[in-house]
Protein backbone atom coordinates (compact mmCIF):
# COMPACT_ATOMS: atom_id res chain seq x y z
CA UNK A 1 0.00 0.00 0.00
CA UNK A 2 1.52 3.64 -1.06
CA UNK A 3 2.13 6.42 1.60
CA UNK A 4 0.43 9.24 1.43
CA UNK A 5 1.82 12.08 -0.54
CA UNK A 6 3.41 14.84 1.19
CA UNK A 7 1.86 17.53 2.89
CA UNK A 8 1.46 20.61 0.34
CA UNK A 9 0.64 23.67 2.13
CA UNK A 10 -1.20 25.78 0.17
CA UNK A 11 -0.17 29.04 1.86
CA UNK A 12 3.50 28.06 1.00
CA UNK A 13 4.04 31.22 -1.16
CA UNK A 14 2.35 33.44 1.69
CA UNK A 15 4.92 31.66 4.23
CA UNK A 16 7.64 32.10 2.25
CA UNK A 17 7.12 36.02 1.79
CA UNK A 18 6.71 35.99 5.52
CA UNK A 19 10.08 34.56 5.80
CA UNK A 20 11.35 36.83 3.09
CA UNK A 21 10.07 40.10 4.58
CA UNK A 22 11.53 39.21 8.31
CA UNK A 23 14.54 38.16 7.98
CA UNK A 24 16.97 38.92 10.69
CA UNK A 25 14.33 39.44 12.99
CA UNK A 26 13.93 35.77 14.72
CA UNK A 27 17.41 35.12 16.61
CA UNK A 28 15.37 36.21 19.94
CA UNK A 29 13.18 33.69 19.24
CA UNK A 30 15.94 30.46 19.15
CA UNK A 31 15.36 27.94 21.85
CA UNK A 32 11.68 30.19 23.18
CA UNK A 33 8.79 28.68 24.38
CA UNK A 34 5.91 31.21 23.27
CA UNK A 35 2.15 31.21 24.63
CA UNK A 36 -0.44 32.48 22.69
CA UNK A 37 -4.18 33.00 23.30
CA UNK A 38 -6.29 33.44 20.25
CA UNK A 39 -4.09 31.09 18.61
CA UNK A 40 -7.46 29.14 16.63
CA UNK A 41 -8.77 32.06 15.45
CA UNK A 42 -8.07 34.58 12.43
CA UNK A 43 -4.89 36.28 13.50
CA UNK A 44 -3.83 32.82 15.60
CA UNK A 45 -4.25 30.69 12.68
CA UNK A 46 -1.64 33.12 10.28
CA UNK A 47 0.51 33.22 13.40
CA UNK A 48 0.64 29.96 14.35
CA UNK A 49 1.13 29.07 10.22
CA UNK A 50 4.19 31.36 9.74
CA UNK A 51 5.51 30.29 13.42
CA UNK A 52 5.83 26.69 12.07
CA UNK A 53 7.09 27.54 8.48
CA UNK A 54 9.64 29.84 10.20
CA UNK A 55 10.39 27.82 13.18
CA UNK A 56 11.14 24.64 10.85
CA UNK A 57 13.18 26.95 7.97
CA UNK A 58 15.23 28.59 10.28
CA UNK A 59 15.98 25.47 12.58
CA UNK A 60 15.12 27.92 16.00
CA UNK A 61 14.13 24.92 18.32
CA UNK A 62 11.29 27.07 19.42
CA UNK A 63 7.94 25.79 20.82
CA UNK A 64 4.32 27.40 20.90
CA UNK A 65 1.64 26.48 23.76
CA UNK A 66 -1.57 27.55 22.26
CA UNK A 67 -4.91 28.28 24.53
CA UNK A 68 -7.75 26.92 23.33
CA UNK A 69 -11.48 26.10 24.11
CA UNK A 70 -11.89 24.05 20.89
CA UNK A 71 -8.42 22.48 19.86
CA UNK A 72 -10.22 19.43 18.32
CA UNK A 73 -11.98 21.54 16.06
CA UNK A 74 -9.00 23.55 14.89
CA UNK A 75 -6.73 20.33 14.55
CA UNK A 76 -9.54 18.63 12.79
CA UNK A 77 -9.27 21.81 10.39
CA UNK A 78 -5.34 22.23 10.18
CA UNK A 79 -3.81 18.67 10.97
CA UNK A 80 -0.09 19.40 10.02
CA UNK A 81 -0.89 22.29 12.83
CA UNK A 82 -1.80 20.03 15.26
CA UNK A 83 0.30 17.68 15.17
CA UNK A 84 3.25 19.44 14.75
CA UNK A 85 5.82 18.77 17.81
CA UNK A 86 6.87 22.35 18.10
CA UNK A 87 3.02 23.32 18.86
CA UNK A 88 1.10 22.05 22.23
CA UNK A 89 -2.83 23.14 22.91
CA UNK A 90 -3.94 23.46 26.32
CA UNK A 91 -7.79 23.86 26.89
CA UNK A 92 -9.04 26.50 29.02
CA UNK A 93 -11.26 29.94 28.99
CA UNK A 94 -9.26 33.23 28.56
CA UNK A 95 -11.46 34.65 30.78
CA UNK A 96 -10.18 32.38 34.31
CA UNK A 97 -6.56 30.15 32.42
CA UNK A 98 -3.64 30.19 35.16
CA UNK A 99 -0.15 29.55 35.02
CA UNK A 100 -1.06 27.43 36.90
CA UNK A 101 -3.89 25.72 34.85
CA UNK A 102 -1.41 25.11 32.28
CA UNK A 103 1.28 23.61 33.77
CA UNK A 104 -1.32 21.08 34.82
CA UNK A 105 -2.38 20.44 31.83
CA UNK A 106 0.91 20.52 30.05
CA UNK A 107 2.07 17.99 32.71
CA UNK A 108 5.67 17.47 33.38
CA UNK A 109 6.82 17.40 30.53
CA UNK A 110 5.57 20.99 29.16
CA UNK A 111 7.48 23.83 29.97
CA UNK A 112 6.82 26.62 32.97
CA UNK A 113 8.92 29.57 31.39
CA UNK A 114 7.88 31.70 28.41
CA UNK A 115 10.08 34.31 26.57
CA UNK A 116 6.94 35.75 24.95
CA UNK A 117 3.39 36.08 25.42
CA UNK A 118 0.78 36.42 22.51
CA UNK A 119 -2.63 37.86 23.58
CA UNK A 120 -4.87 37.85 20.37
CA UNK A 121 -8.08 36.38 21.43
CA UNK A 122 -10.89 38.60 21.55
CA UNK A 123 -14.68 38.43 20.63
CA UNK A 124 -15.29 40.75 17.46
CA UNK A 125 -18.34 39.64 16.98
CA UNK A 126 -20.98 42.33 16.12
CA UNK A 127 -24.28 40.05 17.43
CA UNK A 128 -22.31 39.67 20.58
CA UNK A 129 -20.98 43.59 20.78
CA UNK A 130 -24.70 44.57 20.18
CA UNK A 131 -26.80 41.76 21.83
CA UNK A 132 -24.36 41.36 25.26
CA UNK A 133 -21.71 44.47 25.81
CA UNK A 134 -21.17 42.73 29.64
CA UNK A 135 -20.03 39.86 28.01
CA UNK A 136 -18.06 41.36 25.23
CA UNK A 137 -16.56 43.86 27.76
CA UNK A 138 -15.32 41.12 30.20
CA UNK A 139 -14.15 38.50 27.42
CA UNK A 140 -11.88 41.74 26.45
CA UNK A 141 -10.91 42.80 30.11
CA UNK A 142 -10.80 39.34 32.31
CA UNK A 143 -8.60 37.92 29.40
CA UNK A 144 -6.06 40.41 28.93
CA UNK A 145 -5.52 40.47 32.77
CA UNK A 146 -5.68 36.63 33.05
CA UNK A 147 -2.67 36.72 29.62
CA UNK A 148 -1.02 39.38 31.80
CA UNK A 149 -0.94 37.70 35.32
CA UNK A 150 0.08 34.53 32.88
CA UNK A 151 3.29 36.44 31.54
CA UNK A 152 3.98 37.67 34.44
CA UNK A 153 4.14 34.49 36.12
CA UNK A 154 5.84 32.45 33.85
CA UNK A 155 8.75 34.74 33.20
CA UNK A 156 7.96 36.17 30.33
CA UNK A 157 8.99 39.51 29.54
CA UNK A 158 7.90 40.63 25.95
CA UNK A 159 3.71 40.67 25.47
CA UNK A 160 2.12 41.58 22.05
CA UNK A 161 -1.59 42.83 22.55
CA UNK A 162 -3.80 42.64 19.38
CA UNK A 163 -5.92 45.58 20.13
CA UNK A 164 -8.49 47.63 17.64
CA UNK A 165 -8.71 50.35 15.71
CA UNK A 166 -11.96 50.72 16.84
CA UNK A 167 -10.37 52.86 19.99
CA UNK A 168 -10.35 55.62 18.22
CA UNK A 169 -13.68 55.53 18.07
CA UNK A 170 -15.64 57.51 15.12
CA UNK A 171 -13.00 58.57 12.38
CA UNK A 172 -13.53 62.28 11.98
CA UNK A 173 -14.33 62.92 8.51
CA UNK A 174 -11.29 65.72 7.96
CA UNK A 175 -9.16 63.04 9.17
CA UNK A 176 -8.41 60.96 6.22
CA UNK A 177 -6.14 58.31 7.41
CA UNK A 178 -6.54 58.27 11.67
CA UNK A 179 -2.69 58.31 13.30
CA UNK A 180 -2.13 56.60 17.10
CA UNK A 181 -2.02 59.83 18.40
CA UNK A 182 -5.58 61.00 17.50
CA UNK A 183 -6.54 61.92 21.58
CA UNK A 184 -10.33 60.93 20.55
CA UNK A 185 -12.67 57.43 21.68
CA UNK A 186 -15.85 56.26 21.27
CA UNK A 187 -19.05 56.93 22.94
CA UNK A 188 -19.28 55.87 26.60
CA UNK A 189 -22.54 56.45 27.09
CA UNK A 190 -23.71 54.04 23.64
CA UNK A 191 -23.53 50.69 24.78
CA UNK A 192 -22.45 49.60 21.30
CA UNK A 193 -19.06 51.04 22.25
CA UNK A 194 -18.20 48.31 24.48
CA UNK A 195 -15.46 46.52 21.85
CA UNK A 196 -13.76 49.69 21.30
CA UNK A 197 -13.76 50.60 25.11
CA UNK A 198 -13.14 47.54 26.44
CA UNK A 199 -9.79 47.80 24.24
CA UNK A 200 -8.94 50.56 25.40
CA UNK A 201 -9.12 49.19 29.18
CA UNK A 202 -6.90 46.49 27.80
CA UNK A 203 -4.31 48.42 26.75
CA UNK A 204 -4.60 50.52 29.73
CA UNK A 205 -3.97 47.68 31.56
CA UNK A 206 -0.73 46.66 29.36
CA UNK A 207 1.02 49.57 30.43
CA UNK A 208 0.22 49.45 34.17
CA UNK A 209 1.57 46.06 33.87
CA UNK A 210 4.46 47.59 32.43
CA UNK A 211 4.71 50.16 35.04
CA UNK A 212 4.56 47.66 37.78
CA UNK A 213 5.70 44.22 36.76
CA UNK A 214 8.76 45.37 34.52
CA UNK A 215 6.60 43.80 31.44
CA UNK A 216 7.30 45.40 27.75
CA UNK A 217 4.09 45.22 26.43
CA UNK A 218 3.22 45.88 22.64
CA UNK A 219 -0.06 47.14 21.22
CA UNK A 220 -1.06 46.55 17.53
CA UNK A 221 -3.96 48.43 16.95
CA UNK A 222 -5.55 46.65 13.81
CA UNK A 223 -8.14 47.19 11.50
CA UNK A 224 -9.18 45.56 8.28
CA UNK A 225 -7.78 42.40 6.82
CA UNK A 226 -8.70 39.96 3.53
CA UNK A 227 -6.93 36.56 2.96
CA UNK A 228 -7.99 32.97 3.69
CA UNK A 229 -9.38 31.95 6.80
CA UNK A 230 -11.60 35.31 6.90
CA UNK A 231 -15.00 34.44 7.91
CA UNK A 232 -17.29 34.67 4.65
CA UNK A 233 -20.24 34.93 6.68
CA UNK A 234 -19.42 37.65 9.59
CA UNK A 235 -19.38 41.03 9.38
CA UNK A 236 -16.75 41.57 7.29
CA UNK A 237 -17.85 43.30 4.46
CA UNK A 238 -15.07 42.46 1.86
CA UNK A 239 -15.48 38.54 3.06
CA UNK A 240 -18.98 38.88 2.59
CA UNK A 241 -18.55 40.12 -1.31
CA UNK A 242 -16.46 37.48 -2.18
CA UNK A 243 -18.99 35.06 -0.46
CA UNK A 244 -21.97 36.55 -2.87
CA UNK A 245 -19.37 36.33 -5.91
CA UNK A 246 -18.91 32.66 -5.92
CA UNK A 247 -22.49 31.98 -4.77
CA UNK A 248 -22.90 33.57 -8.34
CA UNK A 249 -24.30 37.45 -7.04
CA UNK A 250 -25.33 39.91 -7.03
CA UNK A 251 -22.95 41.50 -4.17
CA UNK A 252 -24.87 42.86 -2.11
CA UNK A 253 -23.88 46.45 -0.10
CA UNK A 254 -25.98 46.75 3.14
CA UNK A 255 -26.04 50.65 3.36
CA UNK A 256 -25.02 53.59 0.52
CA UNK A 257 -21.49 52.26 -0.09
CA UNK A 258 -20.30 55.56 0.63
CA UNK A 259 -18.05 54.19 3.91
CA UNK A 260 -13.82 54.29 3.03
CA UNK A 261 -11.96 51.42 4.46
CA UNK A 262 -8.38 49.82 3.72
CA UNK A 263 -7.75 45.94 3.74
CA UNK A 264 -4.09 44.42 4.61
CA UNK A 265 -3.12 40.87 3.44
CA UNK A 266 -3.29 38.35 6.14
CA UNK A 267 0.69 37.54 4.99
CA UNK A 268 2.19 41.03 5.44
CA UNK A 269 -0.15 41.51 8.59
CA UNK A 270 1.70 38.18 9.97
CA UNK A 271 5.22 40.11 9.02
CA UNK A 272 3.70 43.25 11.00
CA UNK A 273 3.05 41.21 13.99
CA UNK A 274 5.85 39.19 14.67
CA UNK A 275 8.11 42.50 13.71
CA UNK A 276 6.38 44.68 16.03
CA UNK A 277 6.50 41.51 18.75
CA UNK A 278 10.37 41.85 18.70
CA UNK A 279 11.57 44.92 17.39
CA UNK A 280 8.48 47.56 18.55
CA UNK A 281 9.40 50.09 21.39
CA UNK A 282 7.50 49.06 24.58
CA UNK A 283 4.38 51.00 25.97
CA UNK A 284 3.88 52.32 22.31
CA UNK A 285 1.28 51.64 20.05
CA UNK A 286 1.54 50.83 16.44
CA UNK A 287 -1.47 50.80 13.56
CA UNK A 288 -1.49 47.87 11.19
CA UNK A 289 -3.30 48.04 8.41
CA UNK A 290 -3.56 49.39 4.48
CA UNK A 291 -3.36 53.06 4.04
CA UNK A 292 -5.18 52.30 0.39
CA UNK A 293 -8.59 53.35 1.01
CA UNK A 294 -11.82 52.17 -1.14
CA UNK A 295 -15.20 53.15 -0.43
CA UNK A 296 -17.49 49.77 0.21
CA UNK A 297 -19.31 50.66 -3.15
CA UNK A 298 -15.96 50.44 -4.82
CA UNK A 299 -14.75 47.69 -3.21
CA UNK A 300 -17.73 45.76 -4.02
CA UNK A 301 -17.44 46.52 -7.97
CA UNK A 302 -13.28 45.62 -7.78
CA UNK A 303 -14.31 41.97 -6.45
CA UNK A 304 -17.09 41.62 -8.98
CA UNK A 305 -14.20 42.29 -11.47
CA UNK A 306 -11.82 40.16 -9.84
CA UNK A 307 -14.14 37.12 -9.18
CA UNK A 308 -17.05 36.93 -11.35
CA UNK A 309 -18.20 39.86 -13.05
CA UNK A 310 -21.78 39.54 -10.57
CA UNK A 311 -23.89 42.97 -10.76
CA UNK A 312 -23.69 44.78 -7.60
CA UNK A 313 -26.67 45.90 -5.86
CA UNK A 314 -26.56 48.96 -3.27
CA UNK A 315 -29.16 48.99 -0.84
CA UNK A 316 -29.62 52.70 -0.36
CA UNK A 317 -28.77 55.58 -1.98
CA UNK A 318 -26.34 57.70 -0.91
CA UNK A 319 -26.94 60.84 1.74
CA UNK A 320 -24.90 64.18 0.27
CA UNK A 321 -25.51 66.15 3.66
CA UNK A 322 -23.79 63.35 5.59
CA UNK A 323 -20.21 63.10 6.55
CA UNK A 324 -17.86 61.03 5.05
CA UNK A 325 -17.57 57.65 7.34
CA UNK A 326 -14.08 56.32 7.13
CA UNK A 327 -11.85 53.49 9.06
CA UNK A 328 -8.31 53.85 7.43
CA UNK A 329 -5.41 54.40 9.75
CA UNK A 330 -1.86 56.50 9.30
CA UNK A 331 1.01 54.05 9.45
CA UNK A 332 3.33 56.16 8.88
CA UNK A 333 5.03 55.25 12.43
CA UNK A 334 4.94 51.62 11.55
CA UNK A 335 7.05 52.29 8.75
CA UNK A 336 9.54 54.91 10.01
CA UNK A 337 10.32 53.02 13.36
CA UNK A 338 9.83 49.12 12.15
CA UNK A 339 10.43 49.71 8.71
CA UNK A 340 6.71 48.20 7.39
CA UNK A 341 5.16 48.07 4.60
CA UNK A 342 2.64 46.70 2.95
CA UNK A 343 3.66 44.63 0.45
CA UNK A 344 0.69 42.76 -1.28
CA UNK A 345 -1.70 45.42 -2.93
CA UNK A 346 -5.56 45.16 -3.03
CA UNK A 347 -6.45 43.02 -6.00
CA UNK A 348 -3.36 40.51 -5.58
CA UNK A 349 -5.06 39.81 -1.87
CA UNK A 350 -8.49 39.60 -3.46
CA UNK A 351 -7.84 37.39 -5.95
CA UNK A 352 -5.41 35.20 -3.24
CA UNK A 353 -8.54 35.17 -1.42
CA UNK A 354 -11.09 34.22 -3.89
CA UNK A 355 -8.42 31.46 -5.08
CA UNK A 356 -8.45 29.71 -1.80
CA UNK A 357 -12.59 30.03 -1.36
CA UNK A 358 -13.09 26.27 -2.96
CA UNK A 359 -10.70 24.56 -0.52
CA UNK A 360 -12.85 26.41 2.61
CA UNK A 361 -16.18 26.77 2.12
Amino acid sequence: MSSPPPFQNPLAADLDHILQHTKGLWEPLRGQNIFVTGGTGFFGRWLLESFVHVNDSLGLGASMVVLSRNAESFVARAPHLGKHPAISFVRGDVRSFTAANVRSRLGSKGPTHFGFVIHAATESSANMNAENPLLMIDTITQGTHAALDFAVETGAKRFLFTSSGAVYGSQPGEITHIPETYPGGPDPLNSNSAYGEAKRLAELLCVAYQKQHGLEPLIARCFAFVSPFLPLDAHFAIGNFIRDAFHGGPIQVNGDGTPSRSYLYAADLAVWLWTILLKGQPGRAYNIGSEDAHTIHDLAKLVAEICSNAMVHVKERPDPTKSPQRYVPSCQRAAEELGLLQQIKLTDAIRRTAAFVPETR
